[in-house]
């Protein structure tokens, strides 16, 4: 089975505590998710974050298919990175970094995310035209929302 990866970097003329309180807090991807995604929190953001911290979701990622994904912060050290793991939703796996890093100016965020398809070869068909485009699609619009919002550099 096929590991694909996404490696996004933005740069924000913003302090690193002021991304910290953004990022950390899940909240906030609703913000800087599409409007069609219909992105909503179910449970698991009522307390700071933390390493075991579990927080659903309804989404709707693909074709207006409601969808539960539930994620596992499985790292974090403040102010510098996290980590969140699908535990169960629309990927075979899903490993996300999230990496602040203080730059002259600001800062630059980077995003690592490692995953793999459902369904098999089917999966893997159907990913140059119909998965790695969506993604495409909502870091590119992620980033124009940070800007939007913090400005840019």
């Amino acid at each position: 089975m096929k590991i694909y990866t996404v490696h996004k970097k933005q740069q924000l003329p913003i302090a690193v505590d002021e991304a910290w309180i953004f990022l950390s807090n899940p909240r906030n991807l609703k913000i800087i998710t599409p409007a069609y995604m219909s992105f909503d929190i179910i449970s698991g953001a009522e307390k700071p974050m933390f390493a075991g911290q579990i927080i659903q979701y309804l989404v709707t990622p693909i074709l207006g298919i409601k969808t539960k994904w539930v994620s596992e912060i499985t790292h974090f050290e403040e102010k510098k990175y996290f980590v969140d793991v699908q535990l169960y939703g629309p990927y075979a796996l899903w490993h996300h970094k999230h990496f602040i890093h203080e730059i002259d100016g600001g800062v630059e965020l980077e995003d690592i995310i490692d995953y793999k398809v459902p369904l098999g070869i089917l999966g893997q068909m159907v990913h140059p035209f119909l998965v790695k485009p969506k993604l495409e699609e909502i870091f590119q619009y992620r980033q124009q929302k940070m800007s939007e919002l913090f400005g840019k550099m």
